[in-house]
C-alpha cells in the first residue's frame, strides 16, 4: 500500500482544509514518538503527556500558520520545532509562577536528554530546556542550517540519512556539520 501522504501534502498546499486532519492521522504514530523523544529527559512529574504535545503542537502548527511542506520529513521537523517551542513556553510560564518564591530572573531547572555529545555511545548531557533554546537561537543567528540541523537530529529523532534528504545534502555533510553545531553549543553553554 502506497503511503498517502505525498497526495495529502500536495492538497494541504492547495488549500484544501480537510487534508490537515487526514495528514496527522497518517503521521500521528511518527508525532507520537517525536513528542515522546522530546518529553523523555523532563522531569518525571511534568503534566504536559506525550498525546496533550502531538495536540498543542498540531494546533500551534496551523493556526494561520505556512502550509508549505517540502515533504513528510520536512513536515516532521516544521512539527518536532514546534513541540520543542512548546515545551519552552511551558517552562517559562512555570518559572515565571515560581519566580514569586524563588530567585527573581532564575529559570526552571528542567532536564532534557539531548545527545549533544560527541559520539551517543559516551552518554547524553542533561541541560536546562530554556538555556538549550537560547542557545540553538543564537546559533540559528549565526548559521540557520546547524540550528536547523541539530532540531531534525535531536528533536526530531531523524536519521543522518532522513537529514540528509530532508535538506538536500549529503551524510557526510550532515555528520560534519553535526559535529560542527555540537562543538559551538557546548561553547556556547559552558559559557
Amino acid at each position: 500500500m502506497t503511503s498517502p501522504v505525498p497526495q495529502l501534502l500536495e492538497r494541504l498546499r492547495t488549500g484544501d482544509p480537510s487534508a490537515l486532519n487526514k495528514l496527522v492521522s497518517a503521521l500521528y504514530d511518527e508525532l507520537h514518538r517525536i513528542a515522546a523523544r522530546h518529553l523523555r529527559g523532563e522531569r518525571s512529574d511534568h503534566t504536559l503527556q506525550t498525546t496533550a504535545l502531538v495536540h498543542e503542537a498540531y494546533l500551534r502548527l496551523f493556526d494561520g500558520a505556512e502550509r508549505q511542506f517540502a515533504g513528510r520529513v520536512h513536515f516532521l521537523a516544521v512539527a518536532s520545532r514546534v513541540m520543542r517551542q512548546v515545551l519552552v513556553d511551558y517552562a517559562r510560564a512555570r518559572a515565571t509562577k515560581k519566580r514569586g518564591g524563588g530567585v527573581h530572573g532564575m529559570p526552571e531547572r528542567i532536564g532534557l536528554t539531548t545527545g549533544l555529545e560527541a559520539g551517543e555511545e559516551e552518554g547524553v548531557e542533561q541541560l536546562e530546556l530554556i538555556e538549550l533554546d537560547r542557545a540553538l537561537d543564537a546559533l540559528a543567528r549565526e548559521d540557520e542550517s546547524l540550528a536547523r540541523l541539530v532540531e531534525m537530529r535531536y528533536f526530531g529523532g531523524m536519521t543522518a540519512e532522513e537529514t540528509a534528504e530532508a535538506l538536500g545534502i549529503s551524510v557526510h555533510i550532515v555528520r560534519h556539520d553535526l559535529r560542527l553545531a555540537q562543538a559551538w553549543l557546548r561553547r556556547k553553554l559552558e559559557s
